[in-house]
């Protein structure tokens, strides 16, 4: 018998697919590709939320765990997969400017937010007010990621490229029979695809749909991240992926006219030189209203747990949830109460 099948292998099955790994367990994961918004991700960690000048839910924990995880991720793919870089917020006013400063004197907000101005001027953009920056930042490359993990997990026959069938598996007190593979847990893992999941599809899992540009722009000499309505990160060759977003309507992984305008838009509030669009991917984030993810075990079939809802920060909440949820099966440790699936049944009773 094994110990988990993994349902989904974006951030959040393949973080608990480690975890558990790392812990001498067997697993089996079953992914049929369906769901790509790990996939075509920014992969931008960062620990605090520009817009509104706040920390980041538990920024210093889950970076901490991050750190670890995608050490470990790539001295096992032999592939660096983490790629520390400076997010620059480009200010547009001197009121901007103050409302940074303000904010970087709150305690919980010191630690990343500097309090020195970057004066460098970057060909292709105008920064007349410069720029503020975000301490302990960078990015994931998630294609790469998810592309070599699948490969050591089919290398080593621990994956299993097909569409989960709910009908099919058979559930007992404690443990899962799916095609005739018995496990004491079932994870699932399906992001947005939670909403296709008998078990779980009557929580209120939101999708937040984003759409992503890689731009190619010669002209533009850009070496950190710039952040502002959008971002743009730099990948070399003169590339770069711009985005993302936000549409809570459209549930459908195509891009859109629409999406490209306001992208295209964007970009000209920053840059000021010539880009032509190379790609321009959709991928629709699992998001819940509360912004917490939802985690935990079913309130009828304890073999059933759940690990989903990282929005937007999946390449930061995956290790620490991954982590949380095999602490909370393994050693009985309690979850957090913002993040227990349980939060939505008690408000039922």
């Amino acid at each position: 018998m094994l110990d988990y099948i993994i349902v989904g292998s974006g951030l959040a099955g393949i973080s608990f697919a480690e975890i558990a790994l790392k812990n001498n367990k067997s697993i089996l994961v079953i992914d049929d590709k369906s769901q790509i918004s790990s996939r075509v991700a920014g992969g931008l960690y960062n620990p605090v939320i520009l817009k509104r000048f706040s920390e980041v839910w538990k920024a210093e924990e889950q970076l901490v765990l991050m750190e670890d995880f995608y050490h470990q991720i790539e001295a096992k793919l032999q592939t660096k997969v983490n790629f520390k870089l400076p997010i620059l917020r480009k200010f547009f006013s001197i009121e901007e400017q103050n409302n940074w400063f303000a904010a970087s004197d709150k305690p919980l907000l010191a630690p990343f937010l500097s309090t020195k101005l970057i004066f460098k001027k970057y060909f292709g953009i105008d920064s007349p007010f410069d720029y503020g920056e975000v301490l302990h930042t960078g990015y994931v490359d998630t294609s790469l990621l998810l592309d070599q993990y699948q490969n050591y997990l089919i290398e080593n026959k621990l994956l299993l490229q097909e569409s989960f069938l709910y009908d099919v598996l058979i559930i007992n007190d404690d443990f899962v029979e799916y095609k005739g593979v018995k496990a004491r847990h079932i994870i699932f893992a399906e992001g947005f695809g939670l909403h296709a999941n008998p078990f779980f599809q009557d929580l209120p899992l939101d999708g937040t749909k984003g759409e992503l540009f890689i731009i190619k722009a010669p002209e533009l000499d850009l070496d950190v991240i710039v952040n502002t309505s959008v971002f743009i990160l730099p990948l070399g060759d003169h590339l770069f992926k711009v985005g993302a977003t936000y549409n809570w309507k459209d549930k459908t992984d195509n891009p859109t006219e629409e999406g490209k305008t306001e992208l295209v838009e964007r970009i000209q509030e920053i840059i000021n030189c010539d880009f032509e669009i190379v790609s321009h991917f959709g991928g629709v984030r699992p998001t819940v209203r509360d912004r917490r993810p939802i985690i935990g075990t079913h309130h009828k079939y304890h073999p059933l747990h759940l690990l989903n809802g990282l929005g937007t920060r999946g390449v930061m909440l995956g290790p620490a949830m991954a982590k949380d949820l095999f602490d909370y099966i393994e050693n009985n440790k309690p979850l957090d109460p913002t993040i227990d699936i349980e939060r939505f049944y008690k408000k039922r009773k």
